[in-house]
């Protein structure tokens, strides 16, 4: 079956109608919480009966101090218990979050350290560390070319160059070509 688009004035009609629902429950809940609110002051909070002489001030005074201790020492015991589940909470989160193998990076700061200090670090106090890469290297012995030694026998190089500088220099240069 293919279906069929309601008209506007159906919507608006029954729009309007689940709009006057909503109102009327709204208003029974509200009734409802006035009326619960009463209850509870009308059992927790009876009618202030102010006394006439000094000894019932006196007794009212210690009977409200003592509901005072009470409801202090029961407020106490939930926020204990409200902070132990806030702490249960947080430690099933970090275990699901360590199930699911998602973990929060925190925020590094930069440190400067040298690399001994880093090794030392890492391996523990017990550990001396040797930074000198040279020790384990092996000795190897230097070949020299009939080449290179003929390179380096040519001189200083200023000699060179001041012996071609000026024109007796290139004159030079020219004949020893020809």
């Amino acid at each position: 079956m293919s279906e069929k688009k309601m008209s506007s004035s159906r919507k608006h009609h029954l729009k309007s109608l689940m709009l006057s629902i909503a109102k009327v429950l709204l208003e029974e809940e509200a009734k409802e919480r006035e009326e619960e609110r009463d209850r509870y002051m009308a059992e927790n909070c009876p009618a202030l009966s102010l006394p006439r002489t000094m000894q019932e001030l006196q007794d009212l005074c210690r009977e409200i101090h003592h509901n005072i201790d009470r409801i202090d020492e029961e407020r106490y015991d939930l926020e204990m218990k409200v902070n132990k589940c806030n702490k249960e909470i947080e430690d099933m989160n970090i275990k699901v979050q360590d199930l699911k193998g998602k973990f929060k990076k925190p925020v590094l700061r930069k440190v400067r350290m040298s690399a001994d200090a880093m090794l030392k670090a890492l391996l523990g106090s017990k550990h001396t560390v040797n930074m000198d890469l040279r020790a384990n290297l092996k000795q190897v012995k230097k070949e020299v070319k009939e080449e290179d030694k003929e390179l380096r026998d040519v001189g200083d190089w200023r000699k060179n160059i001041e012996d071609k500088a000026g024109m007796d220099g290139r004159k030079k240069m020219f004949e020893a070509e020809a």
